[in-house]
């Protein structure tokens, strides 16, 4: 008699590389959005008077609902509930009506003079109550999408090559954030507007349309995870026994090498996603770089981690180390920072290789961090772990983007003065550049925080053998 063996979808590498590329796009259209904003800073501060205050107010929307209304935990139980096609594409239609109203709001389609809470400390424009809802919006679609994303390349993955798949997707991703760190200043000013009169509405429209192609991407991949399910006899999407329980939040809630890898993530992304919106204006008001190219300077960070993030990924895969990886990427963050910090080091060529140093920061710890979290969580909860991982983390990229605008406010009363006199109608006033000592060295800080987390995270693994030090391709 003879057995047939059935081989799973998986195991071609055309497959499941052909799978990983179709979702990766979908989150390189997210990440694009995502920092479409922060070249414009200047312009919208000409245009609109906004301050740093409110620059930083629509930004930190980006978690309020995630946090506050904990919808990537609800999110991460529909995905284990329910799984990964019908989560993605509710993900990926988020994504498009949050950033609808984002381009509402900078294309004036909103009101645009008015105040909302007046005199509390909810008080905000109407452009930034309109716009920072829709970053909301779009933030919860996005974070969705990642976790998404994330438990999809377990699952054509594990076993094989799983950091070096988790970190080509963050490559192909943070191309996004390169487009929306270097694209959205010229193509308001030079392409579709002028300085005098820039179409800040353009680059968010630019958006829009990737975001529409990442939704057509993954309506595609739903197809080839239908055969993947088909080729290893699943019926269904979640099988009972695999079914997610509620009670099992409490299983990874009382896990503390859960809570060290949540900790070190909201650290070390609070290091990194802010200083990106704000890293523009830095190399405007203390680099001293033409606005029209100042983009291009943080723009090199996500370049750096298309090669580094997959390179380190492969060595996780092969020769393990993974929280040694994440304690060298946490040292690295430190001291980009705190060079960034230092106030008489101004040329823009140190500035540069800052930026390189900082992606090669930004390869190390994601590329190890990411593939351990399966190692600590069963596959059946992942999706939640993941989403109570990432819902600890938007409490960073809520919170410190608001802390570093007020910071920069506070340090600078002197740009504060001028900008008013000059909002008051005083043309001759020239408002002087930013001081961004007090919102690196914040960013310092939480380099410093994320090696205290990092060691302790290396202590646990020794243990409680996660195997975090292993290689993760099964021999």
């Amino acid at each position: 008699m003879t057995e047939v063996i059935k081989k799973s979808l998986r195991d071609s590498k055309g497959a499941r590389w052909g799978a990983l590329a179709v979702v990766s796009f979908t989150m390189m259209t997210g990440y694009y959005i995502n920092y479409v904003i922060s070249p414009l800073k200047p312009l919208l501060e000409e245009a609109f008077g906004w301050n740093s205050v409110d620059f930083g107010l629509w930004n930190s929307a980006y978690g309020w609902f995630n946090v506050f209304f904990l919808m990537l935990i609800f999110g991460g139980i529909i995905l284990d509930k329910i799984g990964v096609r019908f989560t993605g594409l509710g993900a990926a239609l988020t994504m498009i009506v949050g950033t609808l109203l984002q381009y509402a709001a900078i294309s004036g389609m909103v009101p645009m003079g008015d105040v909302y809470f007046a005199g509390t400390f909810l008080e905000m424009k109407s452009q930034i109550a309109f716009g920072a809802l829709g970053f909301g919006i779009f933030g919860v679609g996005v974070e969705i999408a990642g976790i998404t994303v994330s438990k999809i390349i377990v699952k054509w993955f594990k076993g094989k090559e799983l950091a070096l798949a988790m970190g080509l997707e963050m490559a192909t991703a943070r191309m996004g954030t390169a487009l929306a760190l270097a694209l959205p200043y010229p193509m308001a000013t030079a392409w579709f507007g002028t300085k005098a009169m820039p179409a800040l509405s353009a680059p968010v429209m630019l958006g829009l349309g990737l975001l529409v192609a990442g939704f057509v991407a993954f309506i595609w991949y739903t197809f080839m995870d239908k055969k993947l399910e088909k080729s290893e006899g699943v019926k269904d999407e979640i099988s009972e026994e695999d079914e997610f329980k509620v009670s099992d939040i409490l299983t990874i809630l009382t896990n503390k090498g859960f809570w060290l890898i949540a900790f070190l993530c909201v650290l070390f992304y609070s290091g990194v996603f802010p200083f990106l919106y704000y890293a523009t204006d830095l190399m405007i008001n203390k680099y001293g770089v033409d606005p029209e190219f100042a983009g291009s300077i943080p723009g090199l960070l996500p370049f750096g981690t298309i090669l580094l993030t997959p390179l380190f990924g492969s060595i996780y895969d092969r020769k393990g180390k993974g929280a040694t990886i994440m304690l060298i990427g946490s040292v690295m963050l430190l001291l980009a920072h705190t060079v960034f910090a230092i106030p008489f080091i101004t040329n823009y060529i140190v500035a540069i290789a800052l930026i390189l140093f900082l992606g090669v920061t930004f390869s190390l710890v994601p590329s190890a961090m990411w593939p351990s979290v399966p190692k600590i969580i069963p596959e059946k909860q992942l999706g939640t772990a993941y989403a109570l991982i990432f819902w600890v983390q938007n409490w960073g990229l809520m919170g410190i983007p608001l802390l570093i605008g007020w910071a920069l406010d506070y340090s600078n009363p002197e740009v504060m003065a001028a900008k008013a006199a000059k909002a008051a109608g005083d043309a001759s006033v020239i408002v002087p550049a930013y001081d961004y000592t007090l919102p690196m060295q914040i960013f310092a800080a939480t380099g410093l925080l994320a090696i205290v987390v990092a060691l302790m995270l290396k202590a646990e693994d020794k243990k409680k053998g996660y195997g975090l030090e292993l290689p993760n391709i099964q021999k």
